[in-house]
């Protein structure tokens, strides 16, 4: 039974549905901007039943969703509560960034609810911010789903505390990157590789950045080293992919050739960076 319902509650957190018919409940909070709060998960037009739960941190597993239970709405607007104690241990990890978006439950109906404002299992996953660790892993979980702005607000304090704490340069570069603000993640990469001039993972984001703002014979420098240090084909296959892209959009074939022939040296055939090379050359050949 338990099984089936966290099946039920995976379909509720993926399905865009038609859930406004009640202007209480407001469905447009993104989850990784409802930690520490009570939200509804939207239904169908055609339920009557609303599903409620705590949004939380757990620090070695990430941001996750734990069932409170459900309740309907009487034509009184009153919130009637049917929690199944049963279930109340459901839990269902939220690291899909296109998991729907939420109502959050005022105070008022939390009250009406009968539920405390803070459940009291919190307690076992409170955490100080004071550790450089635990505000870096803080940061890599909203970058793991996409929440790279709200990342940054831990990983810049961990910085400024410890600078070259593991894992920690590459998450603030990576969460730069995905903003596209390239200028601010180059200068934490070239003092990162100067304290760790073997980490390919560094070349890979600092390539990444160089390329996007068009600096290609620096990406193209720092790709070759990261390559160079890389024992995973794939790494290296998205790092020549990367390259390869830069000059397909110069157009310099030359250049070009040179990189799609690396791609394909590491990629695996029919994989994605492959049909990407594919499709590049098929857009160059057809324009001619």
């Amino acid at each position: 039974m338990k099984k089936l319902f966290i099946i039920c509650l995976s379909i509720l957190l993926f399905t865009n549905t038609n859930a406004q018919e009640n202007s209480e409940l407001k469905f447009e909070t993104n989850f990784y901007d409802a930690v520490n709060k009570w939200v509804v998960l939207p239904k169908k037009s055609t339920d009557s039943i609303y599903t409620y739960g705590y949004i939380y941190i757990d620090i070695s597993a990430g941001i996750t969703f734990h069932l409170g239970g459900s309740f309907y709405i009487d034509k009184n607007k009153k919130y009637i509560g049917d929690a199944k104690p049963a279930l109340q241990m459901t839990k269902k990890r939220l690291d899909n960034p296109n998991i729907v978006k939420m109502a959050l439950l005022d105070d008022k109906k939390i009250t009406e609810l009968n539920i405390a404002k803070e459940p009291d299992w919190l307690i076992h996953y409170k955490f100080s911010e004071d550790s450089v660790e635990i505000l870096k892993q803080l940061g890599y979980h909203f970058n793991h789903v996409g929440a790279c702005e709200k990342a940054l607000l831990y990983l810049n304090k961990a910085y400024k505390k410890e600078p070259h704490h593991k894992g920690l340069e590459f998450e603030i570069a990576y969460a730069y990157n995905h903003l596209e603000q390239y200028d601010k993640s180059i200068p934490i990469l070239e003092k990162a590789l100067k304290n760790d001039s073997k980490n390919y993972s560094f070349y890979r984001e600092l390539g990444y950045a160089y390329s996007k703002l068009n600096k290609l014979d620096m990406a193209e420098k720092t790709y070759k080293k990261g390559i160079s240090l890389s024992n995973s084909n794939f790494e290296k296959s998205e790092m020549a992919l990367n390259m390869a892209q830069g000059y397909f959009l110069i157009k310099n074939k030359a250049k070009f050739d040179e990189w799609a022939k690396i791609t394909r040296t590491y990629a695996e055939k029919g994989s994605q960076y492959a049909q990407y090379i594919d499709f590049f050359e098929k857009e160059w050949n057809s324009k001619r």
